[in-house]
């Protein structure tokens, strides 16, 4: 069982446009999809859809149209009943895959809401092989709250406290790996770069700057780190090694939950007791399929690209593109 939590899930409304977003401009629309969102989510329903045992701990007004979205995922439940509404994301792509984004910040959350989405996560890990920490934070909850409820799920549950995998970015994700020492977590370039304060912008190799990056945390302060690359693929380290993947080459349609269904093929494989490079082979096809896929659209298992994912043992001296 791979239980998520999604602390501050979204409605998104993917809008496709015939040509190049014009700033300023009315232009007409493609297509349009709607789909339940929110990180912990998409991972839920891309387990789900390859038919492995997934639930979803949400927090929900019982009344919000979100609900049906949920219910249409087909996605086991665990909601947390909220005053709040789910907040909107909206993502605009077009022919080339040139993707923007508009994300709202979310209902704020009560101390008392927080604290029985707290105790639902915990009581809902029972039994999990992997509990996913995924997004942002909503207004009200402090930095800390996926680290404090890492510390809470392994003092219920001790030995037999499922491996925990962190999904998240700035303050939230630092404070896990501060002072939680997750299992894996999976940032992109960029999110790697913050999370020791530093800057990927100029960053004249990629693969060489996550590699340097990663290798300060792992092992010390985080068990293994899973770093998305994009087109360039993913590495892969942990403390008995260090891997790259290559992406293969698709038409990409949306890159909205693309990492989410990465780390979904990555835990799909461990659950399989798959090798550290089948893991992340099958992490980057996930990635890819999702990326093939119009709006937030889970891939399925028939969705994947045919033909093998090149993956090498990494070292520096192989951090070339």
């Amino acid at each position: 069982m791979i239980v998520t939590v999604t602390a501050n899930p979204s409605t998104d409304r993917a809008i496709a446009l015939p040509g190049p977003l014009v700033a300023g401009e009315v232009q007409r629309a493609e297509s349009s999809r709607e789909d339940a969102g929110g990180k912990g989510v998409n991972v839920a329903r891309v387990v789900s859809a390859a038919g492995a045992p997934a639930r979803a701990v949400v927090p929900v007004n019982e009344h919000d149209p979100y609900r049906l979205l949920l219910d249409d995922a087909g996605v086991d439940l665990e909601v947390v009943p909220v005053a709040g509404r789910v907040r909107a994301n909206l993502t605009i792509t077009d022919p080339r895959g040139e993707t923007t984004k508009l994300n709202l910040p979310g209902a704020e959350l009560s101390p008392a809401e927080a604290r029985a989405l707290s105790d639902g996560v915990v009581a809902a890990a029972e039994g999990a092989t992997w509990l996913v920490l995924a997004g942002s934070l909503p207004p009200g909850v402090p930095d800390t709250f996926y680290a404090d409820l890492i510390t809470a799920v392994r003092a219920r549950w001790g030995a037999n406290a499922p491996r925990i995998a962190v999904d998240a970015s700035g303050s939230a994700l630092a404070a896990v790996v501060d002072s939680a020492r997750p299992d894996l977590i999976k940032p992109n370039h960029e999110e790697l770069a913050e999370l020791i304060r530093e800057d990927a912008a100029d960053d004249d190799d990629v693969i060489a700057e996550a590699a340097r990056r990663a290798a300060a945390l792992v092992p010390q302060r985080v068990a293994s780190a899973l770093v998305t690359l994009g087109a360039d693929g993913a590495l892969l380290f942990a403390a008995d090694g260090a891997w790259r993947g290559r992406a293969p080459k698709i038409q990409v349609a949306s890159t909205v939950g693309a990492g989410d269904s990465s780390l979904a093929g990555y835990l799909l494989a461990d659950l399989k007791g798959a090798s550290a490079p089948d893991r992340l082979a099958r992490s980057i096809a996930y990635g890819a399929a999702a990326a093939t896929l119009p709006g937030t659209q889970a891939p399925t298992p028939a969705d994947l690209p045919a033909g093998p994912i090149a993956v090498t043992v990494f070292s520096p001296s192989t951090a070339t593109h």
